[in-house]
């Protein structure tokens, strides 16, 4: 089992480190911010306008984010996103097929989060471990991958719900609540998803230093057993 003594500092900074690395939370509300120009300019400009000035918006913030020296990963791929959309819906020629990724990605993550839960091997047990140096113990307490359990559910819940709103409107031709969906479901969504994956991760940590404390007691009346079977058996100098 991992050494209940460690660090929660340390262990907070790693985490912190893995939000930076996937763009925080300034990079999910950087990630609304073409869908609102994009949006309104379809309506009242074109779809060629539009795609224009949502790969416009990321440049701007691709450029924004490196010239802060934020990480460089987040910032590329969130300009190659905006483009794989703008590059969908101008060859579709449709400006609701800049959501299409969205959507079909949103199907792809619930199934695969769901289908972790199944077979037991909980994503969010996983990405936690590997936070903290691909830390496996965790496998081996129930209530810890309870936790994990029902945080990937809830990520489940946001990824699924993403799907099934956004392609409905999609099948309706509502490109303009599709933005709406899009950013309203995006980070408020998501920011309710990382608190329970928070709180989940404090149960499992809870759960494992529970289980390490139970394991020493256990190994240390089973010392002392031994110690009184045999009397005669001193223990070696440490000199």
């Amino acid at each position: 089992m991992s050494d209940p003594g460690t660090d929660p500092g340390k262990r907070s900074s790693k985490a912190h480190a893995v939000l930076e690395q996937m763009g925080g939370i300034s990079g999910l509300i950087y990630s609304s911010l073409p869908v609102v120009a994009f949006v309104p300019v379809s309506q009242f400009f074109g779809l060629t306008t539009a795609i224009v000035a949502a790969l416009g918006v990321a440049a701007v913030i691709l450029v924004w984010r490196l010239a802060r020296r934020e990480s460089t990963q987040p910032a590329i791929s969130g300009f190659i996103g905006v483009g794989i959309c703008a590059g969908i819906a101008y060859f579709m020629g449709e400006s609701k097929g800049y959501f299409l990724l969205g959507i079909w990605s949103s199907l792809v993550w619930a199934s695969v989060f769901t289908l972790s839960v199944v077979i037991r091997r909980p994503i969010v047990g996983y990405v936690w471990g590997w936070v903290n140096d691909h830390d496996r113990d965790w496998r081996t307490v129930r209530k810890a991958v309870r936790a994990f359990d029902i945080a990937t559910m809830v990520w489940v819940l946001v990824f699924a719900s993403r799907f099934v709103v956004q392609h409905h409107l999609y099948d309706a031709d509502q490109t303009g609540w599709l933005g709406v969906a899009r950013i309203s479901m995006g980070w408020p969504l998501t920011a309710v998803a990382a608190l329970v994956t928070y709180l989940a991760i404090r149960a499992a940590q809870r759960a494992m230093h529970a289980q390490d404390r139970t394991e020493a007691q256990e190994a240390e009346a089973l010392t002392g057993d031994a110690h009184s079977e045999n009397p005669g058996v001193t223990q070696p100098d440490a000199h």
